[in-house]
């Protein structure tokens, strides 16, 4: 008798083995097919390819760097990625709507944010010219007698998919308790500019955000932190032209003559380490006169080069930086994002010989220049690619190609009340404000919220 309660109670516990196994398998059978991903700041593993090409590009191979044109996702560490994946993106159905809302729609590969064009959009733009109390006199050609206004007029809008609506306050909600910092040439004060005023939009009471040292912007002054009382986060700028260290040394007259030293980082690299978010640019001074000769100025080690090739000098200054955020950025914690060349238009000669881009009222819609693509941007997709740590590219070279009519050309100075203003000398490198760095800005907070929400159906 006890023999066959041994024998019934074994049956039993098999039984329910058995049937634990088939709920397990049933479970893992019903999860759902879209898994959201946790934090911006995790790091990101497999880009938004087709399926086409994950078969030929394993998942390993994306996990040290970030494609230069594409969003990404964090991979599920749970769920190895298989390599015949349909991707979704974010895409906004409603350009009237500015409360940030997106949508799912599906699509067989990438969305490449920077190939598309501009379009008309009369909810543009987002803050009002001459409200913005942080943009210097420079870029705010509104006030300064600028009479045309349809510049002011067009947003950017992807081929692949739509931008979702920038939402200033879903904007700081992202970057509660950190620190946004952008490092570069007046062309990052320039969107730097553009940032304060885009997420001053998301605040009711506008003195909750103040420059902590009481300092107002001005070219002469080369760094800045904006903090935002309710959100516990600072938006900072600090100048670094090159990147690298600039120097100087006393010549055989006695006199001190500029240098550069490529294989060394800008003596502001200490502050870069306490920013969450980090936006990169150079470029701009790399074809000034004493740079572009490359006579007596470039720096390695303690050799000064009696003439050497500024392009090279460039690719050096840059893997300099890059092996700088490989050393010192931790992925899992911050992000890095490095901004594009901005293109100019000059009409006639260049920034110092009498080139001109006053009159200009519409975008450049067709031709050979919305193609250019400047040898700068090769060498910098070259050196992301080799970097160990992910590097988001915010690539605006084309975007800017467009846009010969946002330059301040005669208007980065007051030109009312009878003022005589030479026009030899115009601003066609920088941009009016309101204007096109708010797309920069834009494309970092779509970067932000595609990273967040972007995910994998298996």
């Amino acid at each position: 008798m006890a023999s066959n309660n041994r024998y019934t109670l074994t049956i039993f516990m098999l039984l329910i083995l058995f049937l634990l196994s088939i709920l397990l398998i049933s479970k893992r059978s019903l999860e759902p097919s879209l898994s959201l991903y946790r934090s911006f700041f995790s790091q990101a593993h497999v880009a938004l390819n087709s399926p086409a090409d994950s078969a030929e590009t394993p998942t390993e191979s994306r996990q040290s760097n970030i494609s230069v044109s594409e969003v990404f996702v964090e991979e599920d560490k749970e769920t190895p990625v298989s390599q015949n994946e349909s991707f979704v993106v974010i895409h906004n159905n409603n350009n009237k709507n500015n409360n940030g809302d997106v949508s799912f729609e599906r699509v067989n590969g990438a969305c490449d944010l920077y190939m598309g064009s501009w379009v008309k959009d009369e909810g543009y733009p987002v803050y009002r010219p001459g409200s913005c109390p942080y943009v210097d006199g420079a870029f705010d050609c509104q006030m300064n007698g600028r009479r045309d206004s349809s510049y002011l007029r067009w947003r950017w809008k992807p081929d692949g998919c739509d931008l979702p609506r920038f939402n200033a306050t879903d904007f700081l909600e992202r970057l509660k308790g950190k620190r946004l910092m952008l490092v570069g040439d007046s062309m990052n004060r320039n969107q730097f500019e553009s940032l304060l005023c885009l997420l001053r939009e998301g605040l009711t009471n506008k003195s909750r955000m103040y420059e902590i040292y009481g300092h107002k912007i001005t070219k002469g002054r080369g760094y800045y932190v904006f903090t935002f009382l309710d959100y516990n986060c600072t938006v900072e700028f600090v100048r670094s032209h090159f990147l690298v260290k600039e120097g100087v040394r006393i010549n055989g007259q006695g006199d001190s003559n500029p240098t550069l030293s490529v294989d060394q980082i800008d003596k502001t690299a200490n502050k870069w380490k306490r920013a969450d978010i980090l936006v990169f640019n150079t470029g701009h001074w790399w074809v000034h006169g004493k740079t572009a000769r490359g006579k007596n100025y470039f720096k390695e080690g303690d050799y000064l080069y009696p003439k050497f090739n500024a392009v090279e000098a460039y690719r050096r200054a840059l893997k300099t930086w890059a092996k700088w955020i490989d050393d010192n950025i931790k992925p899992s914690k911050q992000l890095v994002f490095y901004r594009g060349y901005s293109s100019a238009h000059f009409r006639g000669g260049d920034w110092d010989s009498g080139g001109s881009c006053n009159g200009e009222t519409e975008p450049i819609f067709s031709g050979p220049f919305l193609d250019s693509y400047p040898l700068k941007m090769k060498i910098v997709e070259e050196v992301i690619q080799e970097m160990r740590n992910p590097v988001l590219l915010l690539n605006v070279t084309r975007l800017t190609n467009y846009r010969k009519d946002g330059h301040p050309s005669i208007y980065g100075q007051n030109v009312t009340d009878g003022k005589k203003i030479s026009r030899r000398r115009q601003d066609c490198s920088h941009w009016c404000l309101p204007g096109v760095p708010d797309a920069w800005n834009e494309l970092i907070y779509a970067t932000l919220v595609f990273k967040q929400t972007v995910s994998i159906q298996r």
